[in-house]
């Protein structure tokens, strides 16, 4: 009994690891395949990963088979390990590899030269080229110090030539690996930030619209906690969004490919501070629609006035990405975000005076819809009517600097 229960258990784990094989090696093929048919993170990958490999060919064909170099792996090595996702980067990173090398091998030639034995210079310089690497400035090349220490120690060699050839070495695969990276296909990340602009508002104004229909069909509890998870993930995207336009507006910088290729129209800076504002109050409604499922439902009136708020609170959403190629707007569409605006205004009114003057008591849950509701509205004039919001602000400064200037 005991062993066919060891071979059903045995039998178990061997399908678990063949199902695991299988679906790892879907996905690499699935990695592969869209590196070579779509543009994206995969191909991106795949590009930095040739390069690097070719630099580090590159950096041994000069340092090791024409130079013969004594210390030639550290040209490769070094031209290996700077193939960042940026030049900015890779610039950076050069910049501290040099540094901490520089000092890791000073540190153990000295202590070579004070010891005169390999165990006891191991034992002075490494704890001090650890600590070193841990600071936190050198972030991840840090451990270079060290790893530039055992270098030094092991091989017995820190003469004063064998110090500066190490570090020529080191400078000659950090200029190739720098070079790779900004003369052959610079990366420029400028796609993520766009695919994150065109996925923000169609998220928000679809589930602005699948709550609108939700309320509609007498919602359940169950159904407004999926609201406000959808609502959270909002906020992820956000977040995503704002960790995009860094890594964008770093593969600018010292990048000689920016002036070659044609970047797309970008909305004003205040742009992303606004859609934090709108997923901020579209999670706080569907919170309180959450808060507000177990307790007797709206009236009809005021339920179906809330619905006509979110959906046209959805229109705007959805109207809202129309840049064209020139970075002008699109007058159409921007009149019809007006209007949805001024639909979605007249609800919010409609849902006020229902809720005042209904037959039940207007709960906190039910104030905190009317609330909530109120400040997603005043979020969306800023998309519908962003020109006239800054020049309003703009009067008002003017105004204010008038004032105290008198």
């Amino acid at each position: 009994m005991r062993q066919r229960v060891t071979e059903r258990a045995t039998g178990r784990e061997r399908h678990v690891v063949v199902h695991t094989l299988g679906w790892e090696l879907a996905e690499i093929r699935r990695s592969v395949w869209r590196a070579v048919t779509v543009p994206g993170s995969e191909r991106n990958t795949a590009v930095q990963s040739l390069k690097a490999a070719g630099a580090a060919l590159l950096a041994w064909a000069v340092a090791g088979w024409w130079w013969e170099a004594p210390m030639a792996l550290l040209a490769p090595w070094t031209a290996l390990f700077l193939m960042h996702h940026t030049v900015y980067r890779s610039l950076l990173s050069a910049l501290q590899q040099f540094v901490v090398v520089l000092v890791g091998t000073l540190l153990a030639a000295g202590a070579g030269a004070l010891t005169h034995n390999e165990m006891a210079a191991m034992a002075l310089a490494l704890p001090i080229t650890v600590l070193l690497g841990n600071y936190a400035r050198f972030g991840s090349n840090g451990l270079y110090a060290p790893t530039a220490a055992l270098f030094v120690l092991v091989y017995g060699s820190y003469t004063g030539a064998d110090i500066l050839h190490r570090l020529l070495e080191t400078l000659l695969g950090a200029v190739i690996g720098i070079g790779v990276n900004a003369l052959i296909l610079p990366p420029v990340h400028v796609r993520r930030v766009t695919q994150l602009r065109e996925e923000l508002p169609r998220s928000c104004g679809e589930l602005l619209h699948q709550v609108a229909d939700g309320l509609r069909a007498d919602h359940g509890q169950e159904q407004a906690r999926r609201w406000y998870e959808n609502a959270q993930r909002l906020t992820d995207v956000v977040t995503d969004l704002r960790e995009a336009r860094r890594w964008a507006d770093e593969s600018y910088r010292i990048n000689p490919a920016r002036r070659l290729r044609r970047i797309p129209p970008e909305p004003p800076a205040a742009w992303d501070f606004v859609w934090d504002q709108v997923t901020e109050h579209i999670m706080r409604t569907t919170r309180a629609l959450t808060e507000a499922a177990p307790r007797p439902p709206l009236p009809a009136d005021a339920r179906d006035a809330l619905a006509e708020l979110l959906r046209a609170a959805g229109d705007v959403c959805l109207l809202d990405d129309h840049l064209q190629e020139d970075g002008r707007r699109d007058e159409d569409r921007t009149r019809e975000c007006r209007r949805a605006l001024a639909g979605a205004s007249a609800a919010h009114r409609r849902l006020t005076t229902a809720c005042a003057h209904g037959q039940r008591v207007l709960t906190p849950a039910t104030g905190g819809v009317l609330a909530d509701t109120r400040r997603l509205l005043s979020a969306l004039v800023r998309i519908a009517d962003p020109d006239a919001v800054f020049e309003a602000q703009g009067a008002r400064q003017s105004r204010t600097e008038q004032r105290v200037g008198r």
